[in-house]
């Protein structure tokens, strides 16, 4: 029996044009009543999933919500913190020499503002901002504070770009910080334990769920690590191929209410 469900929202719960259609808000509400865990997970900031939370009643006790790629893990009713796990200022300067010499835009976001250190701003910080309704500053590496603590970098440029400068990055980087492709367009830099599979199995953990009865949907790379770790791993049918190598369903895209129908799948039948 399913008891927790961790949902991506660009490309998963949101069609084309950014919006949550009835037939999947109708299908959260109803497992929401059976008392199934319906949880956000995305790489968007906090702010930038606000508006979801509102319109799915994902705000009431006993509801979390998971950002920034799992870097942050956060009960949307109390605002408790579980989980933020954070770069250093140290990681940003070493983040951003990179990016400079791989000839590439980046910004960086801390739990509220997206800022860039770009004079000539990245087409897609401008996009990221739009998207995710954050403010955006320009600010220069060297007046980042000590204290400062960073949700999140990302790498950003058109693919072809981006693709050339990724192969210009220090092999330890690897090492040391956990990097996905969200988007053709996106590097995100995370702390080397921010994955959307382990704040999904973290937050299981906490509501004592055990690892069978999660289901997690996505389309893209960055959700690989949290459909690795679920018990019930479905891909959209507008996800990339291998999300759905992994899945043990492909439902239907995200324009044709693909969400809804996993959950039609998985819990209103088995129910």
């Amino acid at each position: 029996m399913i008891k927790l469900v961790a949902i991506d929202i660009d490309g998963t719960l949101l069609n084309d044009h950014h919006e949550v259609t009835p037939k999947v808000n109708e299908a959260i509400q109803k497992a929401k009543q059976m008392g199934v865990k319906v949880v956000l997970c995305t790489g968007r900031p906090l702010v930038g999933v606000e508006q979801y939370l509102s319109e799915l009643k994902l705000r009431e006790e006993g509801d979390y919500v998971i950002s920034f790629n799992g870097a942050l893990v956060q009960d949307t009713h109390s605002k408790e913190v579980v989980s933020h796990l954070t770069l250093t200022q140290g990681d940003l300067v070493e983040i951003a020499e990179a990016a400079d010499r791989a000839s590439l835009h980046m910004h960086f976001f801390d739990e509220k503002t997206l800022y860039t250190p770009n004079r000539n701003i990245g087409k897609y910080t401008v996009v990221e901002a739009y998207l995710t309704n954050s403010p955006l500053v320009f600010e220069e590496i060297q007046n980042i504070p000590f204290d400062f603590k960073v949700s999140k970098a990302m790498m950003i440029d058109e693919q072809d770009i981006l693709e050339a400068g990724i192969k210009k990055l220090p092999s330890d980087f690897y090492d040391k910080y956990h990097l996905v492709r969200s988007a053709p367009f996106y590097l995100e830099i995370l702390n080397r334990d921010a994955s959307k599979g382990n704040a999904v199995h973290q937050l299981a953990d906490l509501l004592h769920i055990d690892q069978s009865e999660v289901m997690c949907i996505g389309d893209h790379e960055n959700d690989v690590t949290m459909l690795e770790y679920a018990g019930t791993a479905v891909a959209m049918g507008n996800a990339i191929q291998k999300l759905k190598d992994i899945a043990d369903f492909v439902t239907e895209t995200n324009n044709n209410d693909g969400v809804a129908a996993a959950f039609e799948k998985f819990i209103f039948n088995q129910a």
